[in-house]
């Protein structure tokens, strides 16, 4: 596996990790409340930002492992040739997207460290520390972008994928 597969997987990992933190958080809390037990008041706020964590985390892993959401009737109406011209324009839009959206995320946290901004809430910290994983995750999905703009996935494994038959192999029969 290479280094950046790893790295793809340590992603999808910690996505996986957050979300299952963050359902444990919210059962407790609710069983808490209900036994009238004492409920921690900091994990809706770090339920709000863990989410968006854990999905930017998710993008670059689901990317890579092309398991991104696609519509099925666009994927079933063109030929495999067709479907990787338009997966690999996607990902040359999605390249450009990713881009902008690291460029103005670093424009938001150096704005936000030049003015000092805080978040206070339940808990108080700079405003900055909420951006940091913006343009780290974003600059993985647009790599992973441009990887499949400069190698795009083999036809077969853009239609396997999309749930087409793999041009070469044969349907197993029908029990």
């Amino acid at each position: 596996m290479s280094a950046w597969a790893r790295l793809m997987q340590v992603c999808g990992g910690l996505a996986a990790v957050i979300v299952g933190l963050l359902v444990v958080m919210v059962c407790w809390d609710v069983v808490a409340r209900n036994l009238g037990a004492k409920s921690l008041p900091w994990i809706l706020e770090v339920t709000e930002y863990a989410l968006p964590l854990a999905t930017f985390l998710a993008a670059p892993w689901l990317m890579h492992r092309n398991e991104h959401v696609r519509l099925d009737l666009l994927a079933n109406a063109l030929s495999p040739r067709s479907l990787a011209r338009i997966e690999r324009t996607a990902a040359a839009v999605c390249l450009a997207v990713s881009a902008v959206i690291v460029w103005y995320s670093i424009a938001v946290i150096i704005d936000a460290r030049r003015v000092s901004a805080l978040v206070m809430k339940t808990l108080i910290f700079p405003e900055w520390w909420l951006f940091v994983p913006v343009p780290i995750c974003f600059t993985l999905l647009a790599l992973e972008c441009a990887r499949r703009v400069i190698w795009p996935a083999p036809v077969h494994e853009s239609a396997a994928a999309a749930g087409l038959p793999v041009p070469g192999e044969r349907e197993e029969p029908s029990r």
